[in-house]
């Protein structure tokens, strides 16, 4: 795997290291050890699948607070999705930052997000398919988020969501720490 580190510190885009021949190719898309070198967290709790079916759903921003704040490993096996991450760690250069990235079952691209950084996602295509590695049992009441569209932070979404949770779309404004 090839790990690149983005604009917000701790968030990496994560590439597949392809071993092509006439069959195709093979790539390892999880290992712990290469995880632990790269100085990412590498404990998985649990995996999960987001199944969306139309163009234009977005899920998120959602994150956890201690004790189960979680880091995700995501990767959009059908489809395509623009996803985003924003760093709500207060101690951090890049408090209130976000980054987008374009993930889709072509590019087979990850995005790694660790703990106090937000995370969600507009999908691009009908038949959406996200799978997620996450290194935390998930705990409702740990269980936060922020607005998609709150001005302290400003994501550029490349086109406007057309589905939506009541509760993604209602999330009071963000309170700076």
């Amino acid at each position: 795997m090839l790990f690149q580190e983005t604009t917000i510190g701790g968030v990496f885009e994560v590439q597949l290291e392809r071993k092509a021949d006439e069959r195709g190719f093979f790539a390892r898309s999880w290992c712990r050890e290469e995880f632990e070198r790269a100085g990412l967290n590498p404990r998985l709790a649990q995996c999960s699948i987001s199944y969306n079916p139309r163009r234009g759903t977005l899920r998120g921003m959602h994150y956890q607070v201690a004790p189960y704040a979680e880091a995700k490993l995501v990767r959009c096996t059908s489809g395509a999705i623009y996803d985003v991450v924003i760093d709500l760690r207060v101690q951090s250069p890049t408090y209130r930052h976000w980054a987008g990235f374009t993930l889709t079952a072509e590019n087979r691209d990850m995005v790694y997000i660790p703990e106090g950084c937000a995370h969600g996602f507009l999908t691009l295509e009908d038949e959406s398919e996200i799978f997620y590695q996450i290194s935390e049992f998930y705990s409702a009441e740990s269980a936060r988020g922020v607005r998609w569209d709150d001005p302290a932070f400003g994501i550029v979404w490349p086109e406007k969501p057309q589905m939506m949770s009541d509760r993604d779309r209602t999330y009071p404004d963000f309170k700076y720490a």
